[in-house]
């Protein structure tokens, strides 16, 4: 995502995004965050109209989902502070998903290998073990884990 789009995102001006971005630029690798070069941000701004209006001093930053992670870190805005949060507790829900399941998994290899070394010959039996066990395994994925702005 551009700066200026993140800058609305985040409700900070973009002057004070990349301020900030600079301040603490060693958050940012090349991997979060880059700048456009002039000839990618002339084509973009030909591909889209309300680009056309935008006319800047230096070309602007893109980020990386890193990066739009990181820079809810070092904003200051309210809106910042909540997205963060936001990721933070994500990121604990998604951890605590994994830990729950992982016995799971586990069981499942298990009962798998079992049905492989003992059930060779009922074929019929082995695709309706796999298909209880593939069954059983998108009930173990999670579900809409994430974060929104509003």
């Amino acid at each position: 995502m551009l700066d200026s789009d993140l800058a609305m995102l985040y409700e900070v001006e973009t002057k004070a995004l990349n301020q900030a971005v600079k301040r603490n630029i060693k958050r940012f690798p090349s991997n979060f965050m880059f700048q456009l070069t002039k000839n990618e941000w002339q084509s973009l701004r030909s591909q889209i109209v309300t680009f056309k209006n935008d006319v800047r001093k230096y070309t602007p930053y893109a980020f990386t989902e890193q990066g739009v992670a990181m820079l809810s870190s070092v904003l200051r805005s309210e809106k910042a502070i909540q997205i963060n949060i936001q990721i933070m507790n994500t990121f604990v829900q998604m951890r605590q998903w994994a830990i729950e399941n992982k016995d799971i998994a586990q069981r499942l290899a298990e009962l798998e290998h079992y049905f492989i070394e003992h059930c060779k010959d009922q074929k019929q039996d082995m695709r309706n073990l796999y298909e209880a066990i593939e069954l059983l395994m998108d009930r173990t994925k999670p579900s809409k884990i994430g974060f929104t702005t509003d």
